[in-house]
């Protein structure tokens, strides 16, 4: 068990972070086999602030990575989604930055 109290669950040879991310990886599965989205990506990273340097110190980038990234066939976009169990501060500040840059929602499961 983690610290939010989720259990690691493997399917498909993929370990997810918890049960609620694991049924929501099979749904997402049974979408695309129907031709409902396509493209399915897990763990997608997105650069929110590139490093840089400061004092003769080096700033590592600022990223956000979502659980699934898909492009959904009826809505005719590109959806990110997030399976969230516990919404921490760290990752309420990611979801405003990224949403500010990139102008895409962050769908919550």
């Amino acid at each position: 068990m983690n610290k939010y109290r989720n259990k690691k669950i493997k399917v498909d040879g993929i370990t997810f972070d918890s049960k609620k991310e694991s049924e929501r990886y099979l749904e997402l599965k049974l979408l695309e086999r129907a031709g409902c989205i396509k493209e399915l990506e897990l763990q997608k990273s997105f650069e929110i602030q590139p490093a840089f340097s400061f004092k003769n110190k080096r700033i590592r980038a600022i990223k956000y990575v979502c659980d699934f990234y898909y492009y959904d066939n009826d809505r005719k976009q590109y959806v990110v989604e997030d399976t969230k169990g516990m919404r921490t501060k760290e990752y309420l500040l990611k979801k405003k930055l990224f949403e500010y840059k990139y102008g895409i929602e962050i769908e919550e499961r």
